[in-house]
């Protein structure tokens, strides 16, 4: 929930009041996705869904090529911190998972 609400964040407190290439449409499209799909995979988890493997491979895309948009655009470390830490918890739930299986 971390990267979901940091993205949000911004997205709205800092893309869209700086402008230019923090506010064209693809930038912020992929932080929204972000944030929302990191929301889908917390959601699965915490109802214990058998997909949520799905959810959080799906998720740590992502949050991968959300951080490195923002690192691209640069003046976004706290984003990317974020984006990159839940892409690399996410996989690990992935490869927990699998190995489980």
């Amino acid at each position: 929930m971390e990267c979901h609400a940091v993205c949000e964040h911004m997205i709205y407190q800092h893309c869209l009041p700086r402008g230019g290439a923090h506010a064209t449409p693809e930038h912020l499209k992929l932080m929204a996705d972000c944030a929302q799909i990191c929301r889908v995979a917390a959601d699965f988890m915490v109802r214990g869904s058998a997909h949520h493997a799905l959810t959080c491979g799906i998720c740590a895309n992502l949050c991968a090529a959300c951080a490195d948009d923002c690192e691209r655009i640069g003046d976004m470390d706290e984003c990317v911190r974020a984006c990159r830490t839940c892409a690399e918890e996410c996989r690990e739930m992935v490869e927990a998972h699998a190995a489980a299986r």
